[in-house]
């Protein structure tokens, strides 16, 4: 039985310890942090968790892995025995639904390719070229999944990655992948670049409000949770404060047309989506931006989504994208809606 999950634990903590000793917002982290990992631990609130956690306990070690962070596919190549592949590949699976990757584990014919839902390299690549380089910077990716992106930002240089998620199985999928990847991702410090807190960010200290400092982060990804806030301007709000002053928000969200009076409230659901709240224009999210009180907004892409984006796959086998279009006119949700439309907003703190 091997220990991936209490060792990832422990790196966390030494991580935010670390960064305690120049940035006192830390230490709040720092108190909350054992009550935030014990509770993804709770099965009177989480069912499957122990079922999760002991899936990753048996993954088999692997010795010598070739960790690739900055390919369309995270990947860990090594050798591993035929029975190895056959027992990884059954555990893996019992973590589905995969929704954000992929992931590639293994070399050859005894590859295991987590085909993800979402394409989520098509992303990344819209994302990358337009936000302030990452290198030796400190991150934090806000739904961050099975934490696909934290690892492509480590790929892009940033010396700390904290992935912030309240789901239960996204975070033992992180955990399997981090049993592949060890400690191929330390940085200058020693430590792993990517970490996994499970908490939604509301639950993360607000320092403006506990100390009147600035946050703890040089740039903070919000990427395809904002349309799921009933609160759209709170959730903006805990993202700036998060921030470092002169730190960069990257948010990726769903926009319609329209001018700067234009936001879509869904009367029930949104392309399946029961929890889909607001839905600005490209010039409403601006405004909304400004007046949170970011400067230097822009947006640098508006991308329709595909149905080779988001999909079925082997690894995600319900209903995706094509299910939800209206059959008839596939530039409308079933709803009758404008078919899902993203965009991707760059705005600073000052």
């Amino acid at each position: 039985m091997n220990a991936t999950i209490k060792t990832a634990e422990t790196d966390v903590y030494l991580t935010l310890l670390q960064l305690a000793e120049k940035y006192p917002v830390a230490n709040e982290w720092l108190a909350q942090l054992p009550n935030w990992l014990a509770t993804i631990k709770d099965k009177s609130r989480y069912a499957h968790a122990p079922f999760y956690q002991s899936l990753i306990e048996r993954l088999p070690v692997v010795d010598n892995a070739q960790v690739e962070l900055n390919q369309p596919c995270i990947t860990a190549a090594f050798d591993w025995q035929e029975n190895e592949y056959k027992q990884t590949h059954a555990l893996l699976k019992r973590l589905m639904p995969w929704r954000k990757g992929g992931f590639l584990l293994g070399r050859d014919d005894l590859q295991i390719h987590i085909d993800t839902e979402w394409r989520s390299d098509w992303k990344w690549d819209r994302v990358l070229p337009h936000i302030s380089p990452l290198y030796g910077k400190r991150v934090l990716d806000v739904g961050g999944g099975s934490g696909y992106h934290g690892w492509r930002m480590a790929g892009a240089g940033a010396s700390t990655v904290i992935v912030i998620d309240p789901s239960c199985l996204f975070y033992h999928q992180f955990m399997a992948i981090r049993h592949f990847v060890r400690d191929a991702d330390r940085n200058d410090f020693g430590r792993n670049r990517v970490h996994y807190v499970p908490v939604p960010l509301e639950a993360l200290p607000n320092p403006s409000l506990t100390s009147g400092q600035a946050g703890l982060f040089h740039t903070v990804f919000s990427m395809g949770v904002l349309y799921h806030r009933a609160s759209p301007f709170e959730h903006l709000e805990q993202l700036y404060n998060q921030l470092a002053k002169g730190g960069e928000l990257v948010l990726e969200t769903l926009v319609i047309e329209g001018d700067a009076t234009s936001v879509l409230v869904p009367s029930e659901r949104y392309a399946q989506m029961n929890n889909v709240y607001f839905i600005p224009s490209v010039a409403a999210l601006s405004l909304w931006l400004y007046k949170v009180g970011f400067v230097a907004v822009r947006c640098v892409d508006v991308d329709v989504t595909s149905t080779d984006e988001q999909r079925k796959t082997d690894w995600m086998d319900y209903q995706s994208l094509s299910d939800f279009l209206d059959p008839n006119d596939s530039s409308k949700t079933i709803e009758g809606y404008q078919r899902p439309t993203r965009a991707v907003m760059i705005a600073k703190r000052p």
